[in-house]
Formats: C-alpha cells, sequence, structure tokens
C-alpha cells in the first residue's frame, strides 16, 4: 500500500513516515483508547528522549513486562528511536524466569505494568545493572506512571538515526527445551518480507488503505511484533487485546471490522468454537495469515469455511527473523495434498535439506531444514558457541526436520531434537500426529518418545478426543494401519482434555515427556 519510494528500513523511521503521510489516521485501537499516527510519533519521541536522559546509550536493553496495549507499541518505537534494545518479557513467566532474563539482558530499564510491578520490585535489588523501574499505566488511567514520565520530555525527534544491521529487539526464546536464549533481532528483519515480496510482484501479504490489522499473536514473540511492524509500516490501523480470548477476537472482528490478521491455528480453533463465530460475523475479513504451529487439515477445512477470507501460512522461528516460506492462498484448496505443506520458499531465501551425513537431500528425502535469510538474527546474546552451533556460513539450522518435492514445496516432518528413535528408526512426531487427526473422534495429539527397554524408545500418543466422540487406544492402532509404517504406530496412549502450550500455540511436549522420563539421567534415547 505503500506509496512512498523510499518506505521506512529501519523501525525508528516508521512513526514520522506515517505521521507525516496520514497524521490523523488511527495507528492503534485498544480499549476505549485510539491514538493517530501523529500522536504515535509525538509520544514515541517523547520516550526516546527520556531514555536518553536516564543515561541510556545505543545498544542499551530496555524491558517491557506487561500485557498488550497501545502503550507497549509506544515503548517499542521510543526505543528504537533511543537506539535501546527492546527486550520484551512475557508476563506468564515465573518470577524466577524474569530474574533470569533480566540478568541476562543485561537490562538497565525496567518498563512494568502495575499487575507485574510486585515481581519487578522483588527482583529489582538483584539486579545492580537495573536504573529504574517504571510503572506502566494501565488502560485508562491517567497520571502517575509512564505517561507522567514520558510527559516531562520534548516531543521533537531525537537524534539518534538507525541502522538496518543494528539490533532492534532481543526477543527470548520459549525455553521449551531448556535455559532460554536471547536471540537478538536486527532492524532489517522486520522488513525483509515486504521488500522481497514486492520485488517480486507476489501479494501474499499485501495491504490496503482502509485495513485493520488485529494484533493476534502478542507482540512480546517475535511474530507478533514482526506482524504489528508490518501493519505500523503500512500505515494501517492495528487493533489490539490485552490478551488473546476466542470471544473478544470475534466481537472486535465483527465490531471494528477487522480486514486482516496473523494467528496460530489454537486461535483459530478458540474463535471457530464461539457461537457467535459465523461467516456473517467475519464478512470483513480479507486476509488470514497463520502460523507458529503445525494446523489440521480439518481445523484448515472449517477455518475456509467460516472465515471466507484467503489464507496464507507462514514457516519461520525467531532466530531467522522473518518468514522464510509461505503457503499461498492459491494453495489453500480442500482437498489438495498441497494443505500439507508449509509452502515455498519465500522470495530472497535459500532453503536446502541436509541429509544425516551432511549431503544434500534429494526430493522426498527428510532431513534438517537450512535457510539463508536477509532476515536472520544477528545472534544469540552473549552465546557464541550456541551461536555458532545454528549459524554457518549464513546458513543458520532450522532444528526442524522436513523435505521439499519435485516442485519446490517443503513439508515439515517435526523437530529435530524431538525425533523419536525407535530400535535405530527415526520417527517424526509430526507425521504421526497428522495421521491420529484424521480419525474422526479425535480433536488435537502429540506424540512424543518415552523410554522402552526393548526398543530404546517407544512411540507414545496424548490424545484429545472430540466433545461427545469416543475411541479405544485399539480402534486408534488399527485406524493407523496402513496409513503409517507399524514402526510408528503408537502402542500407548494417555486421553487428555487438553494439550499444554506456550502463549504462541505451540504444544510442550517437555511437560507430556517429563513423567516418563523423570529420575533418568538422559532424557533422550
Amino acid at each position: 500500500m505503500n506509496d512512498d519510494a523510499t518506505p521506512p528500513r529501519t523501525l525508528d523511521a516508521i512513526p514520522g513516515h506515517q505521521a507525516a503521510r496520514r497524521p490523523r489516521h488511527p495507528a492503534v485501537r485498544f480499549q476505549d483508547v485510539e491514538l493517530t499516527y501523529e500522536e504515535l510519533h509525538r509520544g514515541s519521541n517523547r520516550t526516546a528522549r527520556g531514555l536518553a536522559a536516564l543515561g541510556l546509550e545505543p545498544g542499551s536493553r530496555v524491558a517491557y513486562l506487561g500485557k498488550e496495549s497501545h502503550l507497549y507499541y509506544e515503548l517499542a518505537f521510543g526505543c528504537a528511536k533511543s537506539g535501546a534494545v527492546l527486550v520484551p518479557v512475557n508476563w506468564r513467566l515465573t518470577r524466577q524466569e524474569v530474574d533470569f532474563i533480566l540478568r541476562d539482558s543485561g537490562t538497565e530499564v525496567l518498563f512494568a505494568e502495575r499487575e507485574f510491578l510486585a515481581t519487578a520490585e522483588a527482583i529489582r535489588g538483584d539486579l545492580p545493572g537495573l536504573r529504574a523501574v517504571v510503572p506502566m499505566d494501565t488502560a485508562t488511567e491517567r497520571g502517575a506512571g509512564y505517561l507522567a514520565w514520558r510527559a516531562g520530555h520534548a516531543a521533537e525527534d531525537p537524534p539518534h538515526r538507525a541502522a538496518p544491521a543494528d539490533p532492534a529487539a532481543q526477543v527470548y526464546t520459549s525455553g521449551t527445551t531448556g535455559r532460554p536464549k536471547g536471540v537478538v533481532v536486527p532492524h532489517r528483519a522486520f522488513f525483509a518480507l515486504r521488500d522481497s515480496l514486492r520485488a517480486a510482484g507476489l501479494d501474499w501479504v499485501d495491504w490496503r488503505p482502509d485495513d485493520k490489522s488485529l494484533i493476534g499473536l502478542p507482540g512480546l514473540h517475535l511474530a507478533g511484533l514482526n506482524w504489528s511492524m508490518q501493519g505500523f509500516s503500512e500505515g494501517v490501523t492495528n487493533v489490539v487485546m490485552r490478551a488473546f480470548v476466542g470471544q473478544e477476537a470475534v466481537r472486535l472482528i465483527r465490531d471494528a471490522g477487522v480486514t486482516t490478521t496473523f494467528v496460530a491455528p489454537a486461535m483459530l480453533q478458540m474463535m471457530l468454537a464461539e457461537p457467535l463465530a459465523s461467516p456473517r460475523t467475519f464478512a470483513t475479513m480479507r486476509k488470514i495469515v497463520y502460523g507458529a504451529s503445525p494446523i489440521s487439515e480439518e481445523l484448515l477445512r472449517r477455518s475456509l469455511e467460516v472465515f471466507g477470507a484467503d489464507f496464507v501460512q507462514a514457516y519461520s522461528s525467531t532466530e531467522a527473523g522473518n518468514a522464510v516460506a509461505m503457503l499461498p492462498p492459491a494453495d489453500h484448496v480442500p482437498g489438495s495434498p498441497r494443505l500439507r505443506a508449509a509452502g515455498k520458499p519465500c522470495p530472497g531465501v535459500e532453503l536446502r535439506i541436509v541429509a544425516e551425513d551432511g549431503s544434500r537431500a534429494a526430493p522426498g528425502e527428510t532431513g534438517e531444514i537450512h535457510v539463508r535469510t536477509p532476515a536472520v538474527m544477528l545472534g544469540y546474546w552473549r552465546q557464541p558457541e550456541a551461536t555458532a552451533d545454528v549459524l554457518s556460513d549464513g546458513w543458520l539450522r532450522m532444528g526442524d526436520a522436513g523435505c521439499v518435492d519435485e516442485d519446490g514445496y517443503l513439508y515439515l516432518r517435526d523437530r529435530v531434537k524431538e525425533t523419536i528413535i525407535v530400535a535405530g528408526a527415526n520417527v517424526y512426531p509430526g507425521e504421526v500426529e497428522a495421521a491420529l487427526e484424521r480419525h474422526p473422534a479425535v480433536a488435537e495429539a502429540a506424540v512424543i518418545g518415552v523410554p522402552d527397554e526393548n526398543w530404546g524408545e517407544a512411540v507414545h500418543a496424548c490424545v484429545v478426543l472430540r466433545p461427545e466422540s469416543r475411541a479405544t487406544p485399539r480402534e486408534l492402532m488399527l485406524s493407523l494401519k496402513g496409513a503409517i509404517a507399524d514402526y510408528k504406530i503408537p502402542m500407548r496412549y494417555d486421553f487428555l482434555e487438553r494439550l499444554p502450550r506456550n502463549p504462541t500455540g505451540k504444544v510442550l511436549r517437555r511437560e507430556l515427556r517429563e513423567k516418563y522420563w523423570e529420575g533418568r539421567e538422559s532424557a533422550v534415547h
């Protein structure tokens, strides 16, 4: 949509660029609050100058502990304009986990919503490098806190100018397999996909002047922050929720006239479960991008029917910085085998499949996915060895197993580190889960490896059944006969009410595995 020949290529340039183009256009809507692009520009200028007044130099870490609001995005732009690196902290984390992130990142200023101030104050004394804790105002509060703090600073443009290769954010990995790592993301990561799609003349992710974008995935994670920054960069209206709730999301789409969003499959499922969910309610929706976790064919079919929008799948990782493969709307045809694909490599992205012996895998052969992308992270914060382990000669190891077909479509098999090895044979949980979810009684499934004295590991399924449906382990095993190899069929089953997930919808297989590997020296095959 952007009609300027030189659109922003750093986050600090976005608010001023859009304030000059459409100053009175709503930039953010949150509950009963609306900020125009001019207000966002001036407010983030004040924030940037306030950070400089605290003595922060470019590259200093500034953390945010709280839920979503219009103020979070104003703070994000204020950090970019001052040269500070934004460190979003997941509010669902424990006090010990928050302490680790603030300590590891070397955070100098912490902005914390009042709901989480107790956590901030409890750990403040143990962080000598923390200069200040600024309380963030609630949605409608006016007075003490962030708003009063930033009001004491000038609204003129600050002197700092970022470069595309400068660090913009430090996002901590979810920690599903150990201690979180701080992924340092450069400014260029937020613009690489936009630029490459435009250069190729593709409209897989396109924007229109009157778009209203619902920020489904929270901006505390790179996927959500990336999506929101795309919307701001294009000058559209961004609709923000405190935290994703299916009922509220459906209401906002209907009442605010939302046209586009980026969500995890679990969020689609939550919205479809709401009584208001219908093609009429979603009449304004034109495009939905989804990612962050796999989607079942049944959920995708229902979503296509009810939302009535074009769907685009995005495959990425925090380390990749932005999407590396996408499945465009043209491939979202019910019944098409392409629905099982993650998509084709995005323009400007190189992708290869590496076999176990280090050679390049042939089409259809499963191996580890490596990508080379202009959006790639700068590295893990203060962990050069861990960085070198996943990033070498410009190639990033995605940590996923997959294959590419003759037409160049990428198919995911699973996380490499979650591969189950049964008597020396690799079993990729994602393949087994997809087969299980084709059973009419199964809503969703997660497959894990558990200890087995004979085979090293055995395949174990954790299954959530559909309401008012029944199935026995024997029935499920019989349904898998002929669908997947016998050694991949789970012999053991747990029936659960729900699967544990992190905030972006990824299943926490670690939690499912814990009780089976408890007391063992190593939780691997």
